[in-house]
């Protein structure tokens, strides 16, 4: 048994055959239920929407394309015109409100980062710990965080890593000692404050 076609143009091909059949061979199929006439009628009438609904989507696309000419030489203008204002009156003046534009905002200077916090021992094995913490929540945006390390009770802190994470995985730590750990956050503005102290013996 044949399978109904889903496509249209198949459906449309189908009708145009099923039309010329049902007409040619009227000895063999007198009296279908939809005669060849009407179904001719029908296709005729798809035929027709169809192309209305083409012609309809080629009047579309030629109209965005229109559309979107006109509105890049509006863009185009616009600029031209903003560029203008801002030479006459000021990148930063108020002035520009008067033609719907906002003046340019002076840059703010970058602030160093505030105190890295929560410093945790995230997991901790022979002669390795892993050390974790929270950004700061004010001052300026972090761009790396140096952990440092003492000796207890009173050594010198020293650099031990550099991290751009909030979290750094150290191997190779002095075993039998109890060292100091905490995390210092850094941009070019300068340091933040030191986190809290986390206490680490391996």
């Amino acid at each position: 048994m044949g399978r109904f076609p889903n496509a249209e143009s198949e459906v449309a091909t189908l009708a145009t055959e099923m039309a010329a059949g049902l007409t040619d061979h009227a000895d063999v199929f007198d009296a279908p239920p939809i005669p060849a006439e009407t179904l001719g009628t029908l296709l005729a009438s798809y035929n027709q929407s169809r192309t209305a609904v083409l012609d309809t989507q080629t009047a579309a696309q030629t109209a965005t394309a229109s559309k979107e000419v006109s509105l890049g030489q509006l863009v185009g203008a616009m600029k031209k015109d903003i560029r203008y204002a801002e030479n006459k009156v000021g990148a930063e003046s108020e002035q520009l409100y008067l033609i719907g534009w906002s003046p340019r905002r002076a840059p703010t200077p970058l602030a160093a980062p505030g105190q890295a916090r929560v410093l945790a021992v995230a997991r901790q094995e022979e002669s390795c710990v892993d050390l974790s913490w929270k950004s700061p929540d004010d001052g300026g945006r972090p761009s790396a965080y140096r952990v440092v390390r003492r000796e207890r009770p009173e050594g010198p802190w020293q650099d031990v890593a550099t991290a751009v994470e909030t979290q750094v995985d150290l191997i190779d730590q002095p075993r039998g000692k109890e060292f100091e750990y905490r995390v210092v956050a850094v941009n070019k503005a300068g340091e933040g404050e030191p986190s809290n102290t986390v206490v680490v013996v391996l």
